[in-house]
């Protein structure tokens, strides 16, 4: 079957031209069981789920609200499926509906019906998710990558295929850079895209690890994480050895406690030691304002 490329829609803004391939499709609306370019009910166990959907997780809480949903109210907007062959389909869009749709007891689903060889799957789950769905910032830069990658396309290409401007592209893919743990926190909402690009700055992937725990341990907005990598107050987690694994932060002995609160009561000051697994540190003098520090030298100067 061959399509009319000037009925292709708006999903794409010019991918489909693109990443068209008549030779890669492998559907066909020869069979009987659903009329493509239509809605037709189709069983679920017929339909199999989008190898292509960028997105890998999803809320439990808000699948079950949007079951209950469906249980009463039934699918308002239906599935978008490509046919694979007799009685077979495969998601393009809706994967949310289909899952909460499952755990409804549905039978049956209402499923718009067409045609698409897997580039276009791929192009259509990518820009589609891209462009409406709440994506977490990891899984929009994957997005990014896979357009970049797979079609390949320059950022420029990518920002105007997808609307998107290439500051915002850029940022996003700066994100893949990041260290496992910290792009799994992003994933997971622990902290924002904003401490993550803050993060990206820092530049050493100790130092990035350090900061994170302090964003984790000290609920730091992203212009104190800004402030930290600017004025270079954190110590880089030391990479471990075998003999320092069960190591945590070094303590602060009663002398250096005592020496502290010495030093603090005769300046008047808010003072911190900062030690590190290696045996270095660093002692801090806090001040409030420009007057605060020149009252501070000032004393040190007697």
């Amino acid at each position: 079957m061959t399509t009319n490329p000037k009925k292709r829609g708006g999903l794409g803004k010019g991918l489909s031209a693109l990443l068209e391939n008549s030779e890669t499709d492998i559907t066909t609306k020869s069979d009987n069981t659903g009329v493509v370019n239509s809605v037709s009910m189709l069983t679920i166990e017929s339909i199999e789920a989008n190898p292509f959907n960028p997105r890998t997780t999803f809320e439990q809480d808000a699948l079950e609200q949007l079951s209950q949903s469906i249980s009463i109210h039934g699918i308002i907007q239906p599935l978008t499926v490509r046919k694979l062959g007799r009685d077979k389909y495969q998601l393009i869009s809706g994967e949310r509906r289909f899952r909460a749709s499952q755990m409804a007891g549905l039978k049956e689903v209402p499923a718009y019906i067409r045609v698409a060889n897997d580039q276009t799957m791929l192009e259509m789950a990518l820009v589609e998710n891209i462009q409406r769905e709440d994506l977490n910032a990891i899984e929009v830069a994957l997005s990014y990558q896979r357009l970049i990658d797979e079609c390949s396309l320059t950022q420029d290409q990518l920002s105007h295929k997808v609307a998107k401007s290439r500051s915002s592209i850029t940022n996003h893919l700066r994100l893949l850079k990041l260290p496992a743990d910290i792009q799994a926190a992003v994933r997971d909402a622990a902290i924002s895209m904003g401490h993550a690009r803050a993060l990206v700055s820092a530049g050493d992937e100790n130092l990035q690890l350090a900061i994170y725990s302090r964003i984790v341990e000290d609920d730091l907005s992203v212009r104190d994480v800004e402030a930290l990598i600017r004025e270079g107050y954190v110590e880089p987690i030391e990479p471990k050895t075998p003999e320092h694994k069960s190591l945590g932060k070094p303590a602060v002995t009663p002398t250096q406690f005592t020496f502290k609160e010495h030093l603090g009561d005769k300046l008047s000051a808010r003072i911190d030691i900062k030690k590190s697994i290696a045996g270095g540190g660093k002692i801090v003098v806090n001040f409030n304002s420009e007057v605060d520090l020149n009252r501070i030298i000032e004393i040190l100067n007697r």
